[in-house]
């Protein structure tokens, strides 16, 4: 977990499994992700496409950076190309190209509108502007509500107007990151998921994520949308980015997060997975990851900041084994091999060993699977699902009396005794 209950910060859960013949390893890990802009070229001054600022355009004010930016909705709209390039005809030839790959990539997205405002005017110096622009937009037949980016770009006078010559780079402002910033995208659409990204297996993830909303609802229900946006970006700096700010997928296979809401509402859902990491699972794993992100999807996981990590993340990781065949001592070996030499487990895994730093972090999540798989195979799936929603609205305490008549001492004491029957 790389931010707890009480933070400021997007909650986001994330998982990784490496399955093999030794069995599971669960590897999670920290550090900062590098959320830079990715728009190919710095704020330009003025001059710098070798044009003479012009005096005749004007002094700058939002609403020229305003009709600017309406003219770029409506090409975006319209596919109108040579609409959208005009308005950075002045930029340099890098800003240029990675707005052109920008277009397409809007182009190739099922978008329900896409805009740009001015949210604020960053400098103005007489020779160039730079401004806050927050980007909205929604995709169709998967968001409910727009989603909010912001980027920064740098206008200045030009043949007796204003145009885009650059981003904000050059005062260090750093774009949100976004999956049309990839490469030349590919959409996949399969019955409950929207893959996008220039990433390799596209296919693959659709199909699997397919499958898997059948599981997930099987054990949750239907109240929940039962489809997902998953985001694949070939490159691994742009996939943390894409998670959110302070993370890193460079070992991590998939990502359960949540895109911003314009006007602050409850935010988009989000699948990013991993370039490199996802592709070294096995079949295996990569059911399993993606089944167990689904379920964050369906229970509000990667939002919850009042349910038990050890809850949300072993529930999450029951639903994700429940379909497949792996024996109990293989998926926590980890934890099977501190057994067999002694050293059972005295007390749930606290928030804090989930951490990437954490020296037990696969035993973390291997503690908390079979945690809510005693539940399941004591009382019932049901009653695992009904503790599960419980403790997202009441202390952990009286979660457990009120669905398991158990205090959380004896709680404890028959997941002990359970880890030593299933793993000694």
């Amino acid at each position: 977990m790389e931010e707890g209950p009480g933070q400021d910060a997007p909650v986001t859960r994330r998982r990784v499994l490496a399955l093999g013949a030794g069995g599971v390893a669960v590897l999670l890990a920290g550090g900062a992700g590098l959320a830079g802009s990715r728009s190919g070229g710095g704020a330009a001054g003025a001059g710098a496409s070798g044009a003479p600022a012009s005096r005749a355009a004007g002094t700058f004010s939002p609403d020229t950076a305003a009709a600017v930016l309406a003219n770029r909705a409506r090409a975006v709209r319209d596919g109108d190309r040579m609409a959208f390039l005009a308005t950075v005809g002045s930029a340099p030839a890098a800003f240029q190209d990675a707005q052109s790959r920008v277009y397409g990539n809007l182009r190739r997205l099922p978008l329900e509108g896409w805009r740009e405002r001015v949210v604020d005017t960053e400098a103005v110096d007489g020779e160039t502007a730079v401004v806050r622009v927050e980007v909205r937009y929604r995709l169709r037949g998967f968001d409910r509500s727009d989603v909010a980016r912001t980027r920064y770009l740098t206008l200045a006078p030009r043949a007796g107007t204003w145009t885009i010559v650059g981003d904000g780079t050059s005062r260090g402002l750093a774009d949100d990151t976004d999956i049309w910033d990839c490469g030349p995208l590919a959409v996949v659409r399969g019955r409950a998921g929207l893959v996008i990204g220039d990433g390799a297996g596209l296919d693959g993830i659709a199909e699997r994520l397919d499958a898997a909303v059948p599981v997930v609802t099987s054990v949750v229900g239907k109240a929940w949308a039962q489809r997902v946006v998953a985001l694949v970006p070939a490159d691994a700096t742009l996939a943390s980015a894409l998670a959110g700010p302070g993370q890193s997928l460079g070992q991590i296979a998939a990502l359960a997060t949540v895109a911003p809401a314009a006007g602050g509402g409850r935010g988009e859902d989000r699948v990013v997975v991993s370039p490199g990491t996802f592709g070294r699972l096995n079949e295996l794993g990569r059911d399993v990851v993606l089944t167990h992100e689904l379920t964050h999807v369906a229970t509000g996981g990667a939002r919850d900041r009042r349910t038990p990590l050890w809850l949300i993340e072993g529930f999450a990781d029951y639903v994700g084994y429940r379909r497949v065949k792996i024996s109990t001592r293989s998926a926590a070996g980890e934890l099977r091999r501190e057994v067999s030499a002694g050293r059972v487990p005295s007390a749930l895994p606290a928030a804090g060993a989930f951490a990437g730093g954490s020296p037990r972090l696969s035993q973390a999540y291997q503690e908390a699977w079979l945690a809510c798989r005693m539940v399941a195979d004591r009382y019932g799936e049901a009653a695992l699902v009904r503790l599960y929603r419980a403790a997202g609205r009441a202390p952990e305490a009286a979660a457990l009396r009120d669905v398991l008549g158990l205090t959380r001492e004896r709680f404890t004491a028959l997941w002990r005794d359970y880890v030593k029957e299933e793993l000694a």
